[in-house]
């Protein structure tokens, strides 16, 4: 199977570290790896377009004391990665992140604007193809607080105990990344309806599909650390923004607030731990592992899911989808507690004791092997 080549500039950026770990789900995809220091290596950069059969446009500056640096900096790589193509003589399909601030009077919107009108020349010139892609706001997982969103930095402040400011409590329209991501891949693939805006280009305009008030997603932030990081409680996870939501602030959770200890009530009878209370459906589970075993090695993009020991000792290990960094929790069924597992984290369990290692999980979706959201990938 010939697989299609996708190169994205500005890859470790936050739109661009989520569409590259989900485009690198797919068996169709190959991907071409990218390094900011191309763009100041024209030899580089022209093996990097020659490679590929779209280019996704992403790098980009969008914060300055000096808005003339923002204007020169965007027209400087447009210009580049043109000229990349010329030399080379390649017409990958370009993919451009465009914003709205195309219709505002500041340089920010006008280099988009008018990198986008370079771009169209280049594609009517050369044959190759052009689509433009005007994005609203963005929040997800991952996002850099006090820079890509009022979401990204409430979630930070809220998850870390600081007292959020809102300065103006207007409504904003937002876009889940994993939904912007989406709108990405079909367009790649020729799935997304595309408006022509010249010869050998189009458009997409993409509409926020949330419409909220700055103070209600503060009120639901902290309804979060309320009923979740302080009594273990998962709120309703039915509803797409609050679901969305709900993963983006998990990310933001301090590494030191896991394991979480249970309350264990104890009688003449036994004893008694209450494992998870949710305001949403799921499924429970449990599973026995015998000593020395790993059980996992795998990651989720959309599921919350808690793991419970009861019995036995464990070692639960999480790690970040791109990253080598490891975080080990002990747990013990003497003392029994949980871990959650945040989305875009692999995460295993192993049976550290000389006893059989009984642990329940909780997960917000039954199993649906047609559309399992399970990725298999090693921790270590």
């Amino acid at each position: 199977m010939k697989k299609h080549r996708i190169g994205i500039t500005g890859q470790a950026g936050f739109v661009g570290n989520h569409l590259y770990t989900t485009l690198s789900l797919q068996d169709d995809v190959e991907l071409v790896p990218f390094e900011r220091s191309f763009f100041q290596d024209t030899e580089a950069l022209a093996q990097f377009v020659s490679k590929c059969d779209t280019v996704v446009h992403l790098a980009a500056m969008n914060r300055h004391e000096d808005q003339k640096v923002i204007y020169n900096t965007n027209i400087r790589l447009v210009e580049n990665l043109i000229t990349a193509c010329i030399s080379v003589n390649s017409t990958p399909h370009i993919v451009f992140s465009s914003s709205s601030q195309e219709l505002r009077d500041n340089l920010y919107g006008q280099s988009k604007k008018e990198g986008k009108q370079r771009i169209m020349d280049w594609a009517e010139q050369s044959g190759g193809r052009f689509t433009s892609l005007t994005i609203p706001n963005v929040f997800g997982p991952f996002g850099k607080p006090n820079y890509n969103s009022v979401v990204a930095t409430f979630c930070h402040k809220v998850a870390h105990n600081q007292e959020p400011t809102i300065i103006n409590d207007g409504e904003v329209g937002l876009i889940y990344v994993n939904d912007l991501v989406k709108i990405f891949i079909d367009t790649i693939f020729g799935v997304q309806e595309a408006n022509p805006i010249g010869k050998n280009s189009f458009e997409v305009n993409i509409e926020p599909n949330h419409h909220v008030k700055v103070s209600q997603i503060l009120e639901l932030l902290n309804g979060f650390k309320k009923d979740y990081m302080e009594n273990g409680i998962f709120p309703n996870l039915e509803d797409h923004f609050q679901k969305s939501l709900f993963n983006t602030f998990r990310c933001y959770i301090p590494v030191s607030h896991y394991p979480v200890k249970y309350t264990k009530h104890r009688d003449p009878r036994g004893s008694f731990v209450e494992i998870a209370r949710t305001q949403t459906s799921g499924q429970f589970s449990f599973s026995t592992t015998v000593s020395g075993i790993t059980r996992g090695n795998h990651f989720h993009t959309r599921k919350a899911e808690r793991f419970a020991v009861i019995k036995g000792r464990a070692r639960i290990q999480l790690r970040k989808i791109g990253t080598n960094e490891v975080i080990n929790y002990d747990l013990d069924g003497e003392e029994p507690a949980y871990v959650d597992m945040p989305i875009w984290y692999a995460h295993n369990i192993t049976n550290t004791g000389d006893e059989e290692l009984i642990t329940l999980f909780w997960i917000n979706e039954p199993y649906d092997p047609e559309d399992a959201d399970t990725y298999f990938e090693n921790v270590e």
